[in-house]
């Protein structure tokens, strides 16, 4: 080793120069510059399809996937509040006209029948009327059965039938709400909101609280606040319906240049490529290269057809290319729709490679010169 401490100035200063040629390409940096990203195009035979952002391809790219509920969901009526169903819950109550009835005790003209249960068929047992079919019938409907069977074994029978519980016609309740539970759909619980009042309430922040129900094989979901601002989705609801309330997962990704690299959730609003920049700091004032700022994501195949202007098959890498010194670069920054899933990343300038070379050259001639007076 102290051979090297024993070269003349100049071949010293060639040898460290070389060792830092050689190095340079592992210097420290937040990611490929623009250059690496564009030799990656089609072009240039690679596998994405870089596109600098215009007027075109805003419109093009822009959609936002809205969540909303179908019109099935829509135009479903309100079930009957009194209508009875299976696992429903009864109390019947009846008057023989006899001092001696068939039902009532000794000394008594009523009978109080409580917590008779639907069975699954939709039939209740009365005593001295029979099997009673109940499910699909309003308490009313059943009370005239009941008095008509009753008829024939005692005179003028008097019958009241109630309806206990909604056990038959619930709905289950899951997620983020105060009080998870089953609950049965009666007159003031019959649609959506008033159901989630039910529960408590939502648990947590309003603007990326998102509602979905399950019916059957279809479902549909709904933000909190569009469910409150717009009367039809407040739907209607279906016994066995799930009700499921929980944070909007959607999200993009900040990396690079950028004055905080992370995940940041989109809630419920539209946010444009200005916004997504601003929302973790800005750009790095002192590593950012505005000219390079990317969206990468990857587009359907009827978005990429629209935006290249040819039929494509199957979805598309894309990084589009927003630069920011353009005289309109701004403007098409805010025009840019970030969507759920995407990377937003910002380049280093071409400086701050340079900077740091020239920062490894003479932190190792400071190096190599000590080594060499130790040397000597």
């Amino acid at each position: 080793m102290t051979v090297l401490f024993r070269f003349k100035a100049p071949v010293r200063l060639l040898l460290m120069a070389s060792m830092v040629l050689v190095s340079a390409c592992a210097l420290p940096r937040s990611g490929p510059n623009k250059g690496e990203i564009f030799d990656g195009a089609v072009e240039r035979g690679g596998n994405t399809q870089v596109i600098y952002v215009n007027d075109h391809v805003t419109r093009a790219a822009n959609f936002a996937p809205s969540y909303g509920f179908s019109n099935s969901f829509r135009s479903a009526g309100q079930v009957g509040a009194d209508e009875i169903r299976a696992g429903d819950v009864l109390g019947l109550s009846i008057w023989e006209n006899v001092d001696d009835g068939l039902l009532a005790s000794l000394g008594s003209s009523s009978t109080q029948l409580t917590e008779i249960q639907v069975d699954s068929a939709g039939f209740i047992f009365v005593p001295y009327a029979g099997r009673v079919r109940a499910a699909g019938s309003t308490p009313d409907q059943l009370r005239q059965t009941i008095t008509e069977r009753l008829s024939a074994q005692t005179p003028d029978p008097q019958v009241t039938v109630q309806r206990m519980a909604g056990d038959g016609a619930t709905v289950s309740v899951v997620g983020s709400v105060s009080a998870q539970g089953v609950y049965p759909i009666e007159r003031p619980t019959r649609s959506l909101s008033a159901m989630l009042a039910r529960a408590g309430g939502v648990a947590i922040a309003p603007e990326v609280a998102v509602v979905t129900v399950k019916r059957g094989n279809d479902s549909g979901r709904v933000w909190l606040t569009d469910l409150y601002a717009n009367p039809s989705n407040d739907i209607a609801l279906r016994p066995g319906d799930l009700i499921v309330v929980e944070e909007d997962q959607r999200n993009f990704t900040a990396l690079g240049a950028l004055g905080g690299q992370t995940r940041v959730p989109l809630g419920n609003e539209t946010i444009n490529a200005a916004e997504a920049i601003a929302m973790v700091g800005g750009l790095n004032s002192t590593l950012a290269d505005p000219t390079g700022v990317f969206v990468l994501r990857d587009e359907p195949e009827s978005v990429a057809s629209r935006v290249l202007g040819k039929p494509v098959i199957g979805s598309q890498r894309f990084a589009y290319v927003l630069d920011l010194t353009r005289p309109n670069g701004l403007f098409l920054a805010r025009d840019f729709v970030i969507r759920d899933g995407d990377t937003v990343y910002v380049t280093e300038a071409p400086y701050v490679q340079w900077q740091k070379t020239l920062s490894a050259v003479t932190g190792s001639a400071a190096t190599a010169d000590s080594l060499s007076s130790i040397g000597n």
